[in-house]
């Protein structure tokens, strides 16, 4: 990989609000910018905003589609990759939590969440595909908030030369400080045991319906240390310079990188 300047939205994503939305992405993306990120993370569905009931698979949304356009076309203006994503709805009605990589050059890479929370099997579909994405020389892989809680599909990105894994949440519930601390049972151990760089978004306050959520962003290292984390009750950006070098030094380490020493047959037999 190379040296990426990442930044990470924590951003409030009202329920079929989609204009309004699209705004915010704009905005941010804006700032982004203006930071100098290579690459701005949306938390997960933060276009058509979170809801596991009827109410959003009303608003899901075709991909492609209108709004998928529209975030290339802020992605073109700002020279940025644009990670963010909605409730795409397909032919067959079937319904996804479905993050997009929108690029300069057009609609780069789609991805369909894998594990669907117990609350959310009733609207969505689970996704059957998990690709990786290069986001400026860095290899990516995208994961949507309960993804996260299976050490084997992070294993599996690593394994497929991942450098870089983002995991945009919608997790309501409890302050920020609590959220922070639950991630950091889990995240730290994506990074440090699969040697790559995870990075966390959350959608903060109400959607409108019912839910409230702690605004939380955080990067990791890929040798478990945090490297940036930010803890609010309001919009704002978490900017993280990713080093290549860091990552480099943990894989080149005889000690520190594990992947080159797996023994699937023993795991799988």
């Amino acid at each position: 990989m190379r040296n990426l300047r990442l930044a990470l939205a924590v951003i409030n994503c009202p329920v079929a609000a989609t204009e309004k939305n699209l705004e915010n992405v704009a905005k941010w993306s804006e700032e982004a910018s203006r930071q100098g990120a290579d690459v701005v993370c949306f938390p997960e569905l933060n276009v058509t905003g979170y809801l596991s009931d009827k109410v959003l698979a009303q608003t899901a949304l075709p991909v492609p589609g209108p709004e998928t356009e529209r975030l290339v076309e802020i992605a073109r203006a700002l020279s940025l990759v644009i990670l963010a994503g909605l409730a795409e709805k397909d032919l067959q009605g079937r319904v996804f939590a479905t993050h997009l990589v929108a690029t300069p050059q057009g609609l780069a890479g789609v991805y369909r969440k894998v594990h669907i929370a117990p609350p959310e099997q009733a609207l969505f579909t689970p996704g059957s595909q998990v690709p990786l994405h290069s986001l400026r020389e860095v290899t990516t892989g995208i994961q949507l908030c309960y993804d996260a809680h299976f050490p084997e599909l992070s294993t599996r990105m690593a394994l497929e030369g991942c450098d870089l894994i983002v995991i945009p949440h919608a997790s309501p519930r409890g302050t920020a400080e609590e959220k922070l601390a639950s991630w950091m049972r889990h995240l730290t151990a994506r990074a440090f045991d699969n040697g790559v760089y995870v990075a966390a978004c959350n959608q903060v306050g109400s959607n409108g319906y019912g839910l409230a959520f702690p605004g939380v962003a955080v990067v990791v290292g890929p040798d478990g240390n945090v490297v940036q984390q930010y803890v609010t009750n309001r919009e704002g950006l978490l900017l993280a310079d990713l080093d290549a070098m860091l990552l480099s030094n943990v894989r080149q380490h005889r000690m520190r990188y594990f992947l080159p020493h797996r023994r699937p047959k023993i795991y799988h037999s």
